[in-house]
């Protein structure tokens, strides 16, 4: 074929442009017609049969219904199971509007199953809550949507457009205005203009390449190559979460679902060769993954879905939903190899990884209305992250998005020439180059980079190697060859596949803790770092076209869990993530020092089995072991053991155990102090704080291992056993964790002096937790160091200053600066000098803030209201607060509305 001339292209008009006819897509189109909006519905395939559910679905696996779960409770399981790691306002829409999702899904026809009584069959499959319920006869849920938008009403306002690809999102002034692509049949070049994108294009589930070798044997719907994530990440929006990888447990060869969740309720289960189960985590947890690869690779493998024990009614049943409904050739594949479930067990494996916001929690950031970070850009379903989704929450959060979205018009100002001109280099070059490598090599080779570098357990070398690796195979995609549309619908998708490729190395880089079991398990940083990263990690292409990265703290919760209180706060801007040196083994100028296994030899090193004295120390744990009995597995040679009795010791907290637990921060194995150092943390409060502990905790602050003085800083400050002098001393260590540490230590001595030198500290993370903690120093001399913070060049440093100062006093000369500060670029800025105003005199503080009122920033606005508050005596501030109660924000008109007016 040709190369189509730009001017040539196809142009539509919508005031809504849906991108994926799938689940959450075709709900938000119906949505947003409903609403009044002109609906474009484009899909590569064919809306009839495309998306995740085209072969329908056997049950929800988040049905929260009335009366058999309650939503906080759905809310709370869902960030368990994220390991604290959740907008838990995006879950809560889930769980409150799921069950009204249910019902109309119903009233389109749509089937679940009801009890004798008509009551819905809801099964608990997960230990803590009842929220899967069975669709027997689900398997024409795509059918039954289908026929709701040839509906004549719907036919009025939503037009579909099959077979075409959108492989851009057009943006003008910063938000969406269209999107561009092709005709996969005919290869003509269509341009579409509207008023807001909603993105519902599915997972990125050819990422990595399956064991079979098969490019479209996935797991995840094959056809879902990462469109949505590549479109959201050139658009300009904010991905999250992208190193959680999903990986399942499925069929051995088939690559299909085992479908252990279905099973479980008729009474199968899964076990190891031995018919052992093996599996403590529950179901939704990455950590659950993790227990099934360990046993995979045991001597107690393989690992098998047990249906052989069951009553023939129970087989018979299972059959009639897992060979229909789930995946119609399962059957086949089982009786070609002569199985059959009263017979064999069904064999499992580990599939490939890829990402997904509905079944992990990788994917573009969105709030609890379906919003990105790009103004009327929506994302809705496995693209978006809102974790363990599942069917329910795509639609639901397609519902969202085309009800948000059905308030805008057709974009009517020029579309973007450059971007056009990428969007049609991107599809059509392919044909420049008709016999360049075929893209079913160069995808092969793309993706078994994946699985080589990318897929856990991970490292940083490893990572580094993918990057490289991708960066280097921009060169080969660009020279690809194709001849038909057909096939640069493939080219292109192999540049989405290279995106998320470089996306989840990159992300997996950046956070430096292993999280979500084996969705996120980092052989070079293997501790679980809540204290540093119980945060989000976002990422976006910068304006120089590097990948980017924040550190986004979580929000305080709307549910609270125990194992968990995030705190929120400011975000920690990452930037680029640095690779590790990979070009040579070890430095270059640096000979062999020699060998690894005859190091381990000399040094008496534990043997490579597990050593039985474990299975001894545990049955001692059994009892109620003194010290002297633990003691010698606390000195064993194999730090195994080491790890086991710190473990034991912190179980069963005999006399003695503090100084102990702060003499195994000294152990030569970096396991056993990490051990040490977390059962330090979690004993503290029942710890006495005697010297013999105090002294171990001092000289563990020379350690080099910055998890040591970061544990032994905390412990002797909410002790009470540290000085001003020893928390000095660890301001200069090189772990910015550690500078922290003593940070907060120096606060609660009131060390001013110390406090102002580590106010000068290089990294910024350390100046901002010197200004916070200035504000709970008592005592003087804090408002010299809190002067020089608000003149730092960080914006978020200066702003922490402000806010301390409305807690520690804003004297006349420091109000003058921070009424300055009110005009500040950075909104933190602003909002912390609004803070600091509050603390000021009345007639330095109110005329500054009320004209605040006006500031376009809605947390702005909040913190002059809050500021005006603490003036209540001054008629001036009951004015304004008076007329921020008509304030477009809800919060803003929350907090004026506490305004006493009489």
């Amino acid at each position: 074929m040709r190369i189509p001339a730009i001017e040539d292209a196809d142009e539509m008009s919508c005031d809504v442009l849906v991108v994926g006819g799938g689940t959450a897509g075709t709900m938000a189109a119906l949505t947003a017609a409903e609403h009044g909006a002109d609906v474009l519905l484009l899909e590569k395939a064919h809306v009839r049969h495309s998306g995740a559910l085209a072969m329908g679905m056997d049950g929800v696996n988040n049905a929260v219904v009335p009366g058999r779960a309650e939503p906080d409770d759905y809310v709370a399981e869902i960030t368990r199971a994220n390991d604290g790691i959740v907008d838990q306002s995006t879950v809560r829409q889930t769980a409150t509007r799921g069950f009204a999702m249910v019902q109309r899904l119903e009233s389109y026809g749509v089937k679940f199953e009801k009890d004798e009584h008509g009551e819905y069959a809801v099964r608990q499959v997960h230990r803590s809550g009842s929220y899967v319920l069975p669709m027997p006869e689900g398997k024409d849920v795509k059918k039954v949507l289908y026929r709701q938008l040839r509906r004549r009403e719907m036919r009025e306002r939503i037009r579909i457009e099959n077979r075409v690809m959108p492989v851009r999102v057009l943006t003008h002034g910063g938000r969406a205005v269209g999107a561009a692509g092709f005709d996969t049949r005919t290869g003509r070049f269509v341009v579409v203009r509207a008023g807001a994108v909603i993105l519902a294009t599915g997972a990125a589930g050819r990422l990595g390449l399956p064991a079979s070798g098969y490019l479209y044997g996935t797991y995840e719907n094959p056809t879902n190559a990462g469109d949505g994530y590549a479109m959201a990440y050139h658009a300009g929006a904010e991905l999250t979460g992208i190193e959680c990888f999903q990986i399942n447990p499925l069929i051995k060869d088939y690559n299909g679902p085992a479908c252990a969740y279905v099973a479980n309720p008729f009474g199968g289960y899964q076990v190891n060769r031995h018919g052992e189960r093996f599996v403590d985590s529950d179901y939704w947890s990455g950590r659950m993954m993790a227990e099934f690869a360990e046993e995979l690779a045991s001597d107690r493998g393989p690992v098998y879905l047990k249906l052989s024990h069951l009553p023939e009614e129970s087989v018979a049943a299972l059959e009639g939903i897992l060979h229909t409904t789930e995946r119609p050739t399962r059957g086949t594949f089982h009786a070609n190899r002569g199985h059959d479930y009263r017979t064999h067990d069904i064999e499992m494996h580990i599939s490939e990884i890829g990402l997904c916001g509905g079944h992990s929690a990788s994917g573009v950031r969105v709030d609890d209305h379906a919003r990105t970070t790009v103004p009327r850009l929506y994302a809705a379903g496995d693209l978006a992250c809102v974790p363990h989704n599942y069917m329910i929450g795509a639609f639901v959060f397609g519902d969202l998005a085309g009800e948000d979205a059905a308030r805008y018009r057709a974009f009517a100002g020029e579309l973007p020439a450059d971007q056009l001109r990428e969007a049609h280099e991107l599809v059509y070059r392919p044909l420049r180059n008709p016999d360049g490598p075929p893209q079913p090599q160069v995808e092969y080779k793309l993706r078994r980079f994946v699985n080589d570098y990318v897929a856990p357990p991970k490292s940083g070398a490893r990572l580094s190697l993918a990057v490289e690796h991708f960066e280097r195979m921009r060169g080969e995609i660009a020279a690809m060859g194709a001849t038909t549309p057909h096939e640069l619908m493939r080219c292109a998708e192999v540049s989405f596949i290279r995106d998320c490729a470089e996306m989840a190395a990159r992300a997996s880089l950046a956070r430096t803790e292993s999280r979500w079991g084996l969705y996120h398990q980092r052989t070079d940083h293997p501790a679980t770092d809540d204290e540093g990263w119980l945060h989000h990690l976002d990422l976006r292409k910068a304006a120089s076209g590097a990948m980017e990265f924040t550190a986004r703290p979580v929000a305080p919760y709307l549910v609270p869990v125990d194992e968990y209180s995030p705190a929120g706060g400011p975000s920690r801007h990452l930037g680029e993530v640095a690779l590790a040196q990979v070009a040579t083994a070890g430095p270059r100028e640096v000979a062999p020092t020699g060998s690894r296994i005859a190091a381990r030899a000399t040094t008496g090193a534990g043997p490579a089995t597990a050593s039985p004295r474990i299975l001894e120390l545990l049955a001692l744990a059994e009892g109620d072991p003194e010290l002297p009995a633990l003691r010698p597995y606390l000195g064993d040679g194999d730090p195994a053991v080491r790890r086991a009795a710190v473990a034991a010791l912190t179980e069963t907290a005999p006399e003695g155990t503090g100084p102990a637990l702060a003499g195994a921060l000294a152990d030569a194995d970096a396991g056993v102090r990490a051990a040490a150092a977390d059962s330090l943390r979690e004993l503290v409060e029942t710890l006495p704080p005697e010297p013999a502990l105090r002294d171990p905790l001092l000289a563990a602050l020379a350690s080099a291992d910055p998890v040591v003085p970061a544990a032994a800083l905390d412990v002797l400050r909410e002790l009470r056993l540290g000085t001003a002098p020893a928390y000095a001393g660890a301001l200069g260590s090189p772990g910015i964790a550690v500078r922290i540490a003593a940070v907060r230590a120096l606060v609660s001595v009131d060390a001013v002096p110390e406090l102002t030198r580590a106010a000068a500290d290089q990294a910024r993370e350390v100046r901002v937790a010197t200004a916070r903690g200035l504000a709970a120093v008592t005592g003087p001399g804090v408002l010299a160091p809190l002067t020089a913070l608000t003149a730092d060049p960080d914006p978020l440093v200066r702003a922490a200053a402000y806010e301390a100062l409305g807690t520690a006093g804003c004297p006349p000369d420091l109000a003058a600066t921070a009424r300055a500060a009110l005009s500040d670029p950075a909104w933190q800025v602003r909002a912390g000098a609004a803070k600091a105003l509050g603390a000021a005199a009345p007639a330095d503080a109110v005329p500054a803030l009320a004209e605040t009122l006006d500031d376009p920033n809605a947390d702005v606005r909040k913190a002059a209201v809050l500021a005006l508050l603490r003036h209540p005596s001054t008629p001036a501030a009951r004015t304004a607060l008076t007329s921020a109660t008509t304030d477009p924000d809800a919060d803003v008109r929350a907090y004026a509305g506490r305004v006493d007016t009489g």
